[in-house]
């Protein structure tokens, strides 16, 4: 008989779990409040996510990182908090208005020293940056159907020991079986077999709010 080791969780168990993890502060409350009011209030990221980010970034020693989709700011204020006081931060955000928005929240927050946010297509951008090795840590959490170029970038840019951080890896159990219309399902499913089987990385997926995905650059 196969055993499940996992504990389903109801919408109730996981308000428990992000109340009891770090940084519960008013302006975590705030940021989310925000994602609320906007017409795509699951770009994002949970409670849980945001202190698993900051203790992934502090225990990695990271000092320079790498957001591929800030929207409203919540992750950048993570990878932030996680950083040293002359750590650095590149966001890359293609809509001016949620650029803003995050630089604000960064600003209240008191991290808007170390992070620089950079307007555009993400890809483009991060075919700009020519410092291979240069960076710590990357969380990508975008466009689903432009995955593949933003990993293979962070792997270009990280240095060994690196991590990259993908949100959304599940699509909501869509990955499973995707749609033939579904290309974002598509094209998640075929990256998460890619990076199991990437020689680059060693990668796991977390079964945290829509699926999480860490790959480790060897």
């Amino acid at each position: 008989m196969t055993v499940d080791k996992f504990t389903p969780l109801t919408p109730e168990l996981h308000r428990y779990l992000v109340e009891h993890s770090s940084h519960r502060d008013a302006l975590a409350r705030k940021v989310e409040a925000a994602a609320e009011e906007t017409p795509a209030p699951l770009m994002q990221i949970a409670g849980d996510q945001a202190a698993l980010i900051t203790i992934l970034v502090r225990a990695i020693g990271a000092r320079r990182a790498l957001e591929v989709g800030t929207f409203l700011g919540y992750g950048a204020i993570s990878i932030a908090r996680g950083l040293p006081e002359d750590g650095r931060l590149i966001c890359l955000e293609i809509d001016e208005d949620y650029a803003s928005r995050a630089a604000a929240h960064l600003q209240e927050a008191v991290l808007a020293d170390r992070v620089e946010i950079r307007v555009g297509p993400a890809l483009d951008s991060l075919r700009e940056i020519g410092d291979e090795g240069g960076f710590d840590f990357c969380f990508i959490d975008a466009d689903k159907i432009g995955y593949p170029d933003y990993y293979e970038e962070a792997l270009r840019l990280l240095r060994p020991g690196g991590l990259v951080m993908l949100d959304n890896t599940l699509l909501d159990g869509r990955v499973l079986d995707p749609p033939p219309d579904d290309d974002s399902a598509r094209v998640m499913a075929e990256l998460n077999r890619r990076i199991a089987a990437d020689e680059r990385v060693e990668a796991a997926i977390l079964g945290i709010a829509d699926g999480v995905t860490l790959a480790l650059k060897r």
